[in-house]
């Protein structure tokens, strides 16, 4: 699908304010409301829109600790990494994780309640993961920028 310029208006307000109504939204972009529902339908069916959600703030939810963990794996088999995928996947600590080039073979942004609950994940989770070699912890001081809207 090809985005035009009402397209990426209708995302920028979303990003903004999901909880937007449609009338509202639709009259932020200059559209009857029957045409914008139609947009942004096809945009969800489009997999562009992947889904609606809340923005919290993590400290205010008690989750003061944050860190940027680099994980390098000893051993690459489609098994291990299955393993490592799936459990990193199901852990509620883990609030992003990417496969990347360099040093490490993944980043994670980890997110826990302490400095207490983020060793509790090394020593009951990350280190016992068979793929695991190393995980380098790089504790997140303050935040400077956090953005989950994509710039259109």
């Amino acid at each position: 699908m090809k985005l035009d310029d009402r397209d990426h208006a209708l995302l920028r307000h979303l990003q903004a304010d999901s909880r937007m109504s449609n009338a509202d939204l639709a009259d932020r972009v200059g559209m009857s409301a029957s045409a914008c529902w139609r947009r942004v339908r096809s945009l969800e069916e489009a997999g562009i829109i992947d889904r609606y959600g809340a923005s919290l703030n993590p400290h205010a939810a008690g989750l003061t600790f944050q860190a940027i963990v680099h994980v390098q794996l000893t051993r690459h088999s489609e098994d291990d990494l299955a393993a490592f995928i799936r459990g990193v996947t199901a852990r509620p600590e883990v609030a992003e994780c990417y496969a990347t080039t360099g040093q490490s073979d993944y980043q994670m942004r980890v997110l826990c309640r302490d400095l207490d609950a983020y060793n509790n994940f090394l020593e009951t989770f990350l280190f016992r993961l068979p793929a695991v070699a190393s995980a380098q912890t790089n504790v997140v001081l303050r935040e400077i920028k956090a953005n989950t809207g994509l710039a259109l």
